[in-house]
């Protein structure tokens, strides 16, 4: 046989198209031309997988070899192409047979002696060879992160020798057990370390409830960023899907991911705008998307490029982020809760007339103008966060720890759920006039409020989704005016 025929996959953002590689020995010198839009990590693999034949007992044919990687307008890169590239060609000079070979695909890189090594965006790739129904063959190293998927058929192996063996019948690898459950980690920050900060805690407490942007405006060393760190260990656990999702998410960006939590990323300011967003000639994923179902954190947020900070504002509405390229699109998932925290100035003592504040009002004044009008808009509750005095830092009085919080919450959550089906951030224009209904008394409070903080049609919505998360909270059906003033007190800054 002269031909064959491998499945492999690609990665193109989140999504694993299926590659063919076509093998074709024929008459000629020899040589091995490699086509099909290959990147240079491919183009090199011609080497690895010469010597890695070679060191596993079997014969580099002394002819001429094309591969072709169809379909041949899809850029392929990475070195994952290794394993499939070489079985072709054993298989294309006979050396081992083609029994079963189409039902599997393969991926992973060669060493020179024939040993596989893990690649990057193996659950990616699991995920698709599952809806295909294919078996996966891929390196040991790899092999427990797509068994997390049921439903499917993982083969490891640590060396094409081993690979080759299997469909020589000589030696048949097992089936890797697909792993049930992972018990998820517990978080190693909990809420029980803030001290004080009453309304600061209740705001972060109706932040995770509703899924809410939050910003946190306070003098150094009160805490701001304390809070901030511990909002992840008082949300709604993921469920699996959501617990997959965001592991591919770290698979493709090749981080490490502790399954079972939701991501925490605190970008430094120093970051650009495609650290934030994604992107480079072969698109990643950003800070964005790799807190896609857990929180964002902007520590400092007015010493941000403002025009990094202009980059949040579609992806706060729409969830997702849309980076385009000459030749194509990839949408990138960016469904993370915004927490941010900042000075009141420069020297950040502008906090109550605070003496040891030097800064004048143009300058308080052009440091606050750092972060848009439009940004501020779309962060739905502003909290201050005073200084502590020394007897709130000295209470030993034990205050409610994360767990607590999070049952308080997780009844909140699924009051939404059962009711909507969606957090109430979530909730469009459309489904705020059925779920958020007002009383005359609070429509009345609400107008008078928009007028006199001069509110925007999309500030007037995110008021009504706090509201409507103070009152899950509450367990109450109906949003009341004790509600609408509370969410209305997180606006009172914007005054």
């Amino acid at each position: 046989m002269s031909f064959a025929k491998i499945y492999t996959r690609g990665l193109l953002g989140l999504h694993a198209p299926l590659i063919e590689v076509e093998v074709h020995v024929s008459a000629g010198l020899p040589s091995l031309t490699i086509v099909g839009l290959a990147e240079a990590a491919v183009r090199e693999s011609k080497d690895r997988v010469r010597s890695a034949i070679i060191n596993s007992g079997f014969q580099f044919p002394t002819k001429r070899l094309t591969i072709n990687l169809a379909p041949a307008d899809l850029p392929k890169d990475g070195s994952r192409l290794d394993l499939p590239i070489a079985l072709g060609i054993l298989i294309a000079t006979g050396q081992i047979p083609d029994t079963a070979i189409d039902q599997f695909e393969f991926m992973g890189e060669l060493a020179l002696d024939g040993h596989l090594r893990p690649v990057t965006g193996t659950l990616t790739i699991a995920m698709a060879c599952q809806q295909a129904q294919h078996r996966l063959m891929l390196p040991t190293a790899n092999a427990d992160e797509a068994a997390q998927l049921p439903d499917i058929e993982v083969f490891a192996a640590s060396h094409l020798k081993q690979v080759c063996e299997h469909f020589t019948e000589t030696q048949k690898i097992k089936v890797t057990e697909t792993c049930q459950s992972i018990s998820p980690q517990g978080y190693k920050f909990d809420l029980a370390d803030v001290k004080g900060q009453v309304r600061p805690r209740r705001a972060l407490e109706i932040a995770a409830a509703g899924g809410h942007s939050i910003l946190f405006r306070g003098p150094p060393g009160t805490g701001k960023t304390l809070l901030a760190s511990r909002l992840a260990s008082i949300l709604p656990p993921l469920n699996h899907q959501e617990n997959l999702a965001v592991a591919s998410i770290y698979s493709i960006a090749n981080l490490q991911h502790h399954f079972g939590q939701r991501p925490f990323r605190a970008p430094h300011h120093t970051a650009s705008a495609i650290a934030l967003v994604g992107g480079g000639s072969h698109p990643k994923p950003g800070e964005i998307t790799l807190a896609h179902l857990g929180v964002l954190f902007l520590d400092e947020l007015p010493e941000f490029d403002r025009k990094v900070l202009e980059v949040l504002r579609q992806p706060l509405e729409a969830r997702e982020i849309v980076i385009s390229r000459a030749s194509r699109q990839i949408t990138f998932p960016a469904n993370f809760q915004l927490i941010a925290a900042m000075n009141p100035c420069p020297c950040g003592y502008a906090f109550n007339q605070d003496s040891r504040c030097q800064c004048s009002s143009e300058v308080i004044k052009r440091y606050q103008n750092r972060i848009s009008g439009p940004l501020l808009d779309r962060i739905d509750l502003h909290i201050d966060v005073p200084p502590l005095k020394a007897h709130e830092l000295q209470n030993d009085a034990v205050t409610e720890n994360s767990t607590v919080v999070r049952e308080r919450v997780l009844q909140a959550y699924h009051f939404q759920i059962n009711r909507q089906g969606a957090t109430n951030q979530n909730l469009s224009p459309q489904q705020l006039e059925s779920y958020a209904r007002l009383d005359q008394a609070s429509q009345k409070m609400l107008a008078m409020a928009q007028q006199r903080l001069n509110l925007s049609a999309r500030a007037y919505h995110r008021i009504l989704r706090v509201a409507r998360s103070i009152a899950d909270l509450a367990q109450c059906s109906d949003i009341n005016s004790a509600h609408l003033s509370e969410a209305l007190s997180y606006r009172q800054q914007e005054s």
